[in-house]
């Protein structure tokens, strides 16, 4: 069916990232495996009705509208793929539209919660390695793929700024405040080399092997730090991002900078964090104007 050839030519002429590329295989690999078991074996039997019934079997299994939506984008890619190549002589997935998805405000925290959240107790090496992940995450906005991924050259002490590879290989160079790099020098002057474990490590934040911290990782260590600190909220690996985002909105910064900051390629994407601001303003209307 020709998914190898379709996955390859993801790496090689889109580049994308390890991580969207393990998605993009999960996907198809699902999809043909799908196809395989209503006993489609060649490209050229698939049609429109196939897909159609392939996104209602996601649906039936309790697959959220954005992870099919991700499907079919992963689908259409695809047959595009096999159209230009011409394995097929018509795309079938052209005209077949997802779940239409409500306007998504992703979970933020207060400014208040972040302070609580980034104030750690520093004793052991791991507290100076956690205090400094977080505080480059919250300075910077980085995805936490990006985080994990930054090795010891990436950061530019001198000229206080962070470089970073994004998605679809595009590098970009964030600056990094006075609080981001006092804990930075402190983790990597006394106490990074003692998490090496006699390895050789290039990665900026390590585990307890040695090795590169992962995104389960730090997902783990997010969510234990935000049970002590009695944080409430549902924290992701994204939360840090998002909180980011919107109190440089609340700031005063323009929504450009902020783009280039988070590496969004289409502003819309930065325009969410509009909306959480203006649902801060409404409650803070409410909460403080005396006739509201």
């Amino acid at each position: 069916m020709y998914e190898d050839d379709f996955l390859d030519s993801l790496l090689i002429e889109k580049k994308l990232s390890q991580n969207t590329y393990n998605s993009y295989s999960n996907d198809i690999n699902k999809y043909i495996k799908y196809l395989n078991k209503k006993g489609i074996k060649k490209i050229d039997n698939i049609n429109t009705k196939d897909i159609e019934s392939y996104l209602k079997y996601l649906k039936d299994n309790n697959l959220s509208d954005r992870s099919i939506i991700h499907n079919l984008t992963c689908i259409k890619e695809y047959h595009k793929f096999l159209l230009k190549n011409n394995f097929i002589k018509q795309d079938v997935s052209e005209n077949i539209s997802g779940p239409k998805l409500g306007k998504y405000l992703p979970n933020v925290l207060s400014v208040e919660e972040v302070d609580k959240l980034l104030d750690i107790d520093l004793n052991t090496d791991f507290d100076y390695r956690n205090k400094a992940m977080l505080e480059v995450l919250y300075a910077t906005g980085l995805r936490v793929s990006e985080l994990i991924n930054l090795d010891l050259n990436s950061i530019d002490f001198t000229y206080a700024q962070v470089r970073t590879i994004g998605k679809g290989n595009k590098e970009r160079i964030i600056p990094l405040g006075d609080t981001a790099i006092k804990y930075l020098k402190l983790y990597l002057d006394y106490h990074r080399q003692n998490l090496l474990k006699g390895y050789f490590c290039d990665k900026l934040f390590l585990n307890n092997h040695g090795k590169q911290i992962t995104r389960q990782g730090f997902f783990k260590l997010i969510k234990t730090l935000a049970k002590e600190k009695n944080i409430k909220k549902n924290i992701s690996p994204h939360t840090l991002r998002h909180s980011f985002a919107t109190h440089m909105l609340m700031y005063g910064a323009d929504l450009r900078s902020i783009q280039e900051f988070l590496g969004h390629s289409d502003i819309s994407t930065t325009e969410i964090y509009t909306h959480i601001s203006l649902n801060q303003v409404k409650n803070d209307y409410k909460n403080y104007h005396p006739r509201s």
